[in-house]
């Protein structure tokens, strides 16, 4: 058995932690301890009462056995020795001696008459020796007496407490004998042990917390050593685990195991910072010392609980400072003590919860139940307030730690489904509260902090004070409207306000309540489908008195009387092409009018209604197979807004068909004529766009056109509104396709009433004139382009194509302006392709580019960036191989690149790069042709090196063979050039003036003595 698991408590105790295990089965017999061989005898004597489990002890008694048993008797000459005092005792003990050794010497002399000597003092040493014996039996017997004595002395005690240190002094100083005998201590350790065992509560029983001063003074007046007193304290503890190994149930072992963290604790408190010397634990028992610790936390924690219970709601600053020196003595840590007296706090106020919710659950819901629910509450708040006002003492860092506002975290009521009941408890107090139509401060403050001790979270509590005001708001209300009382007041903005000022209630709030009151009462005179004069007037009066916006009155009949109106108006739409008939017309007037809406607002709701019926035929038109079944889809479209819409739109404005549908088209010709007027022109020219606006005869033969104020310009985007439009456009011109057997198809051209219908289709696609304009001219242009590009096939305009293109122009009813806009694109595209061909070529020149400059063809466009670069390279490479030995600057450097609109700095860049590289490749040029013996070829290589030079000014250059740049030299000299460049010669090819005169008088004979040598080289 492990010794350390005395003190690991039971796992199914859940407030204590168990304790890990350091050593394997421990025999606790023998012991090694670090006492001597003297209290090793003694403490095989000792006698030890040791509590036994709960299920051990037998019944209860009426009266409790003594604690140091019963007194003990003396035996042999043990009563003998208790009469004599020291004196007397040592007066005996040397006469007793000297009578024995007279008597031995008497019978000596009488019976030894041979040898009188030697027998007289042979009897008296016998009987001197036996004299002695007995005198030392006597004083060998006197500390067990004094022992004896200690004992019926501490046994004769009523109260083990009032042992006297002084009685127990005279008891050693009667019998000459010191603490320090053997046996007089021993009895003094049995003693000390006897009473620190019964000073422990046995099994589970708790500490009072007096056990550590009552054994400290106990031993005081026992006058035991410290070293003496652990010694008993830790054998306790081994008899305490031999009891244990005894004990052969669950319980017991538990209880055990208390009883030995019961008594470390104490023995810890006994002896202070000794204790951690005085008291192996970890030595003998093989425990840690964390397990120690634990044992002393736990039971400082008990011990410190057993405290607090005395604590209650009417706590003060006496007993505060009480609990802190007690947290002391019970030496526990402050974070502990401050947990522990939160926790009491919260219990208690637990209990007040408890009995409240208690109240509040009952079946009989009467007055006395809400006021008994609010003084547990009421209750609850004193306490917090006396806590709160002791935190803020002056002698605060006096009190027990942990005294502040209670805090339910941790407790009974710590968890989401405690939560409601909190929730029912801040409702009830805030219900009490308002009772009498108003909220005092003191009330507000008082709910704060009822907030703070639930744990209720800011939204929670607005949210419950929320519908609980509310409540009392509309109760209010109600009397002061009933009583007249608002209708009465000057202002009845600042009546209002003044309301919510006493039940602090939010005037949003507020205003969202009388919201909701105006729309129930508008609901309840709008049930006939209908308003009057009386109930528009009373609604008047509610706007009034609750001071209700009229932004907000509008909303509230857009709502209410909208949903109406939008019934009927559906009704009506439901009704078809063919069922609106007079009285769907009645009821639509009724309820346009009836319910007073602005004509707006009827618009509105009427064309959201409308729309999602357009929508559900724009859908089967796009989901048709072919563009004639898209047309057909279309043309329900028309219909159906010629023949419902229309009506509709009418009957809700309140005026006849006709009206409606001439004021319209009136006003939409009007702004056609106003804000389109440059676009008249191309109405005309337009074939289709002709065709669209109907003549007289034509318009009488269609009848009343369909309204243009319900379209779906915002629900559909702009490409899907010109799609439809220019499909049925396609239809119109196309006319009618039917497929007929072995894949043939028969088109039915149909008369211009198609084209009205398009107009009518472009209203409700909700297209502007400009957008139709686009749509019509899209497609004229489309089938010109088409055939212009097979008219302009090699991009050559001559008099006979213009003539036909004037031709199809017409056909297709173009204007002119875009066909020749069509035109000049097809022919430039034609001549940009044979631009590039020809530049890539190389086959144009700046001469030529310049001519098409001149005759206005944008070069820019027609000729890519790179591919003009790639002109210019090739432009003045060319003029350093002319062979001239020209070079102009500004035409190189300003005048080509302005033709060409290229870059003049990147330009130049292009010429000084090529400069360069020519350079050196003239003058191979030369050497090349001076042995291929072309004099003329010469000339013009050295007149490109002077091309270069005056492009890129160059030093003279080196070549392996002087002799070759002196022929160069010779024959430049001999095309009679101009001096300066004959000079510029010279100096490139570094002929100095001594062999240039020299040069110049040899003549035809420099150039014959090359050639021999040349012949003789080769």
């Amino acid at each position: 058995m492990n010794p350390s698991t005395l003190i690991a408590p039971p796992s199914s105790t859940p407030h204590h932690p168990s304790f890990p295990s350091s050593s394997t089965f421990l025999n606790p017999l023998p012991l090694r301890t670090t006492t001597n061989s003297k209290l090793t005898k003694q403490r095989r004597r000792f006698r030890v009462s040791i509590p036994r489990s709960s299920s051990d002890q037998p019944a209860p008694s009426t009266s409790s056995p003594p604690v140091f048993g019963d007194k003990r008797d003396l035996t042999g000459i043990q009563p003998l020795v208790a009469k004599l005092s020291p004196p007397v005792r040592l007066a005996s003990s040397a006469l007793l001696i000297g009578a024995a050794i007279a008597a031995g010497y008497g019978l000596g002399s009488r019976f030894g008459k041979e040898q009188k000597n030697v027998a007289t003092l042979g009897g008296a040493a016998v009987l001197g020796a036996a004299g002695a014996a007995a005198a030392y039996a006597l004083n060998a017997a006197v500390p067990d007496v004094a022992a004896a004595e200690l004992h019926n002395y501490a046994a004769g005690c009523d109260d083990p407490k009032a042992l006297n240190k002084d009685n127990i002094e005279m008891i050693a100083k009667k019998y000459g004998v010191s603490k320090q005998d053997e046996a007089f201590n021993a009895e003094l350790c049995d003693i000390y042990c006897q009473f620190v065992s019964s000073i422990l509560p046995p099994g589970m029983e708790e500490l009072k917390g007096d056990e550590a001063d009552t054994i400290i003074n106990f031993k005081k007046a026992l006058g035991i050593d410290d070293p003496d007193a652990a010694a008993m304290h830790m054998e306790i503890g081994r008899r305490l685990f031999r009891q244990r190994l005894e004990t052969g149930d669950r319980e017991g072992d538990i209880e055990q195991r208390r009883a030995f963290q019961k008594l470390i604790y104490v023995s810890t408190l006994v002896f202070g910072e000794a204790s951690s010397f005085l008291l192996p634990w970890k030595r003998v028992f093989k425990v840690t010392d964390s397990q120690v610790e634990i044992a002393i936390r736990d039971n400082a924690q008990r011990l410190y609980a057993s405290k607090l219970k005395s604590v209650g709601r009417d706590i003060d600053v006496e007993q505060l400072v009480s609990l802190r020196e007690a947290q002391r003595l019970c030496r526990l840590s402050d974070e502990l003590a401050m947990d522990l007296l939160k926790e009491r706090t919260r219990k208690l106020v637990e209990e007040n919860i408890s009995s409240a919710l208690k109240s509040l659950k009952s079946r009989t819901r009467s007055v006395r139940v809400v006021k008994e629910v609010v003084e547990e509450l009421e209750k609850i708040l004193a306490f917090n307030s006396l806590l709160i006002s002791l935190k803020n003492h002056p002698d605060a860092d006096r009190f027990a730690l942990g005294v502040g506002p209670v805090a339910l975290l941790g407790g009974d009521y710590d968890g989401d489904r405690s939560m409601d009941d909190l929730k029912l408890l801040y409702r009830a107090y805030l219900t009490d509260s308002l009772s009498d139509g108003r909220m005092e401060e003191n009330k507000l403050a008082a709910l704060n902090q009822l907030r703070n001790i639930f744990g209720l979270g800011k939204r929670e509590a607005e949210t419950i004070t929320l519908d609980v005001t509310s409540k009392v708001y509309r109760k209010r209300l109600a009397q002061v409207v009933t009583g007249g009382d608002l209708e009465m007041a000057d202002s009845k903005a600042a009546f209002l306000q003044n309301l919510c000022d006493e039940l602090h209630f939010d005037p949003q709030k507020a205003s969202e309540i009388h919201e909701e009151i105006y729309r129930q009462k508008l609901q309840q005179c709008v049930t006939d489908g209908e308003l009057d004069d009386d109930e528009v007037s009373a609604l008047l009066r509610l706007r009034v008195l609750l001071c209700i916006p009229q932004q907000t009155v509008e909303a509230a009949h857009s709502d209410i009387c909208g949903s109406l109106f939008e019934k009927a108006v559906k009704e009506a739409i439901a009704s078809g092409v063919d069922g609106y008939d007079a009285d769907v017309k009645k009821s639509v007037r009724k309820a346009a009018h009836g319910l007073r809406l602005t004509r707006e607002v009827a618009m509105s709701i009427a064309g959201k209604a409308v729309r999602k019926i357009f929508i559900n035929y724009i859908k089967r038109a796009r989901a048709a197979g072919n563009r004639t079944e898209t047309a057909k889809e279309l043309k329900k479209l028309i219909a159906f807004n010629t023949l419902v819409v229309t009506e509709l739109v009418a009957d809700i404005k309140g005026e006849s068909s006709d009206t409606s549908s001439e004021e319209p088209v009136k006003e939409e010709a009007k702004q056609v004529e106003e804000k389109q007027v440059e676009e008249d022109e191309e109405w005309e020219s337009l074939q289709s766009l002709r065709k669209v606006k109907p003549g007289k005869e034509l318009a009488a033969k269609l009848g009343k056109p369909g309204q243009t104020e319900i379209t779906l310009k915002d629900d559909l985007p702009e490409r899907d509104r010109t799609d439809l439009y220019k499909t049925y456009l396609l239809f119109c011109l196309t006319g009618e396709v039917t497929k007929i057997p072995f894949g043939a198809q028969i088109t039915t051209k149909k008369d211009d009433s198609e084209f009205t219908l398009l107009s009518q289709l472009g209203g409700i696609l909700g297209l502007s004139s400009k957008e139709i304009v686009d749509v019509h001219r899209s497609l004229a242009e489309q089938a010109f382009r088409q055939q212009a590009e097979v008219i302009l096939a090699d991009g050559q305009l001559t008099k006979a194509r213009v003539e036909q293109l004037d031709v199809l122009q017409k056909e297709v009813g173009l204007p002119p302006q875009y066909a020749q806009k069509i035109t000049k694109s097809i022919t430039t595209t034609k001549m940009a392709a044979a631009i590039e061909t020809a530049v890539g070529q190389g086959r144009l020149t700046i001469k030529q580019i310049r001519e098409l400059k001149e005759a206005g063809v944008e070069l820019d466009t027609m000729i890519s960036e790179s591919l003009r670069e790639n002109l210019f390279k090739k432009t003045v490479d060319g003029i350093f191989s002319s062979g001239t030995g020209e070079f102009d600057e500004e035409e190189v450097y300003e005048k080509i690149p302005s033709d060409l609109n290229i870059n003049a700095d990147k330009a130049k860049g292009v010429v000084i790069q090529l400069a360069q590289s020519r350079l050196l490749n003239s003058l191979i040029q030369a050497v090349a042709l001076l042995r291929q013996r072309k004099p003329q070829g010469v000339v013009s290589s050295l007149n490109d090196l002077l091309a270069c030079d005056k492009a890129v000014p160059s030093k003279p250059v080196s070549w392996e063979v002087p002799e070759e740049l002196a022929d160069l030299y010779t024959i430049y000299l001999k095309s009679e050039p101009a001096p300066e460049k004959l000079s510029r010669v010279q100096y490139l090819l570094g002929i100095d003036d001594s062999m240039a005169a020299a040069l110049r008088e040899m003549g035809d004979r420099t150039i014959s003595v090359g050639t021999e040598e040349e012949n003789f080289v080769f």
